[in-house]
């Protein structure tokens, strides 16, 4: 199996529902909600993806400003082609489109924090969520 990664090759919201279904994600995304998943895969401007022929099987999706910050919002990996290290490879590539200087940051589910531990991330717990819907307090 050879697998091949590509750079910014767009791909159909439906691929992206697809693999996030066949990963752990999935469950973590809004997968029934198509428009706010097409918003997703066409308002992002970094995308690293990993296909065996015509079949993706992981995608990195980002948002940066390629200078000081990369939101790595989502690594998926299909289930029957993890441990193999795609998910690790779509890093790599990731952090090489990105300037010197740039901080790559992501929010990692509880059962993934050992994973990017052993890849050199450090945990910072400073990290807040304005949920959708809530508005902000006033002050």
């Amino acid at each position: 199996m050879t697998i091949q990664y590509l750079i910014n090759t767009p791909i159909s919201t439906n691929q992206f529902i697809d693999i996030l279904c066949r990963s752990t994600l999935g469950e973590r995304r809004p997968i029934d909600d198509h428009e706010c998943m097409e918003g997703m895969v066409n308002n992002s401007n970094l995308l690293v993806t990993a296909w065996d022929g015509d079949k993706l099987v992981g995608v990195a999706r980002s948002m940066t400003d390629f200078h000081y910050a990369c939101y790595l919002s989502d690594l998926a990996v299909d289930r029957d082609y993890q441990r193999q290290g795609i998910g690790k490879q779509l890093q790599i590539l990731t952090r090489q489109q990105l300037g010197k200087h740039c901080k790559l940051i992501l929010i990692a589910a509880p059962a993934a924090n050992a994973y990017y531990q052993q890849l050199g991330y450090a945990a910072i717990p400073r990290c807040w969520v304005l949920d959708a819907g809530q508005a902000l307090e006033p002050s």
